[in-house]
C-alpha cells in the first residue's frame, strides 16, 4: 500500500509538471516570433509524448495488478521466498533456482498466461527488469486473448 501511495504521488507530480510545460508551450506558440513558436511546438510534442508514456506505464501497471489479483484469488500467486541482503539484493542462488523452476513451468505450459506471469516475476527477482516487463506484456496479451475467446 505504501508503494502505491508513492507511485500515485509521483504520477500527480509528473502531471503537474506536464501541465506547466503545456501552459508554457501554449504561451510560446502565441508569441509573434518564429523561434518562440518552434520552441512551443517542440515543448508541446514533448508533453504529448510524456502523456503517452505515462498512460502506457499506468495501464501496464493496472493490467499487471489485475492479473496478480486473479492469481491471488486462485491461490497461485508466486511467493517471494528469496532471501535478500540488507541492501535488498536477492540471494543469487535462490533467485536462479526460482527462475529455473518458473522457466521449466513455462516451457511445459507455454499457452498458459499464468506461467508467463510467474516467469516475469522470476525475471524481476533475478534483476532482469527488461525481460520481466517483456514477459509480463506477453502474459497480459495472452490473458486478454483468452478472455476474448471466452
Amino acid at each position: 500500500m505504501k508503494d502505491k501511495f508513492w507511485t500515485w504521488l509521483m504520477i500527480v507530480l509528473v502531471a503537474i509538471v506536464m501541465a506547466g510545460a503545456l501552459t508554457s508551450a501554449i504561451r510560446f506558440m502565441r508569441v509573434d516570433d518564429l523561434t518562440a513558436r518552434l520552441l512551443g511546438l517542440g515543448t508541446l510534442v514533448l508533453v504529448l509524448l510524456g502523456v503517452w508514456f505515462l498512460y502506457h506505464a499506468i495501464a501496464f501497471g493496472l493490467r499487471t495488478e489485475r492479473l496478480g489479483r486473479i492469481l491471488d484469488a486462485e491461490g497461485s500467486l508466486p511467493e517471494d521466498t528469496v532471501e535478500r541482503s540488507p541492501g535488498g539484493r536477492p540471494n543469487r542462488e535462490q533467485a536462479d533456482a526460482q527462475f529455473e523452476r518458473y522457466k521449466a513451468e513455462t516451457e511445459a505450459s507455454p499457452e498458459d498466461w499464468r506461467s508467463w506471469f510467474r516467469l516475469a516475476y522470476a525475471y524481476d527477482v533475478a534483476g532482469d527488469r527488461a525481460r520481466a516487463r517483456k514477459t509480463m506484456a506477453k502474459a497480459i496479451a495472452m490473458e486478454r486473448a483468452s478472455r476474448a475467446r471466452s
